[in-house]
């Protein structure tokens, strides 16, 4: 049975935005994100990746994964339960937490930082409370923000933080992930559209980050510090011992 047309069709709208994105990568586009995150790595910094709703998916293609970077911390809005006061029934709320501006100063006392460190924020949308707000404290106490966003959805919708600000108009760099306003690529069935695409573009975004970073700071005789699948004789080994240089400022759990 030959395949039904919308399968060619999300091929092309995910095709064409990758191939976008590489084009500019080719480019250069992506040379000063790379250079900030290699040089806080170089410094003995730390990679702080922080996304909510779905854009949580682009933090774990940064942090804690085969081929990725060690020195790297996946922070998430779960941490205000596991390191802070809030409770449970408060990451279930209405309306969510990932909204409320003022989650974000205990969000970001849940860190373990670093002077050396750069925070990389992805937000499809980027006017969220929760992540404007940990972009505007990451920079008041002196790190770096890099910003993975959609440009043409966050251009039309407002700023949920008391600042006004999108996360692309804080940021001090900006990487658009190509997707549409509203995610989704295809017009479904009652015209509701379906097909989105910022998880698949904003994890090619992470990865050709990592491969650059990792070209940056790695040499023959010493190479970056990566991560080997856990799941091949010796990878844990390996693992462990480049983590416990870091301490507690990464954290490998939920």
């Amino acid at each position: 049975m030959p395949a039904a047309p919308y399968v060619r069709d999300l091929e092309r709208e995910v095709s064409t935005r990758l191939a976008a994105i590489a084009d500019d990568a080719a480019a250069g586009a992506l040379e000063p994100a790379i250079a900030l995150l290699a040089d806080a790595i170089a410094a003995g910094g730390v990679v702080q990746a922080f996304g909510t709703g779905h854009s949580e998916a682009f933090a774990m293609e940064i942090a804690g994964r085969a081929g990725g970077l060690i020195p790297t911390n996946k922070v998430a809005l779960r941490n205000v339960v596991l390191h802070g006061a809030h409770t449970v029934a408060e990451l279930a709320g209405d309306p969510p937490l990932e909204r409320d501006p003022r989650i974000a100063d205990d969000l970001f006392a849940t860190i373990k930082r670093d002077p050396a460190d750069v925070f990389i924020i992805a937000s499809n949308s980027g006017v969220n409370g929760s992540i404007v707000g940990t972009a505007l404290l990451a920079q008041e106490h002196g790190h770096p923000v890099i910003a993975v966003t959609s440009l043409e959805h966050t251009a039309r919708v407002e700023p949920k933080h008391p600042s006004g600000k999108r996360l692309s108009e804080i940021a001090d760099v900006v990487i658009d992930n190509r997707a549409p306003y509203g995610d989704a690529t295809l017009e479904g069935p009652g015209g509701v559209s379906v097909g989105a695409v910022s998880s698949i573009t904003s994890a090619f975004i992470a990865q050709l980050l990592t491969v650059g970073v990792t070209h940056r700071l790695g040499t023959g005789d010493k190479p970056a510090p990566l991560y080997l699948s856990a799941n091949i004789p010796g990878g844990d080994e390996h693992n462990r011992a480049l983590e416990d240089l870091y301490g507690e400022r990464i954290r490998r759990y939920a």
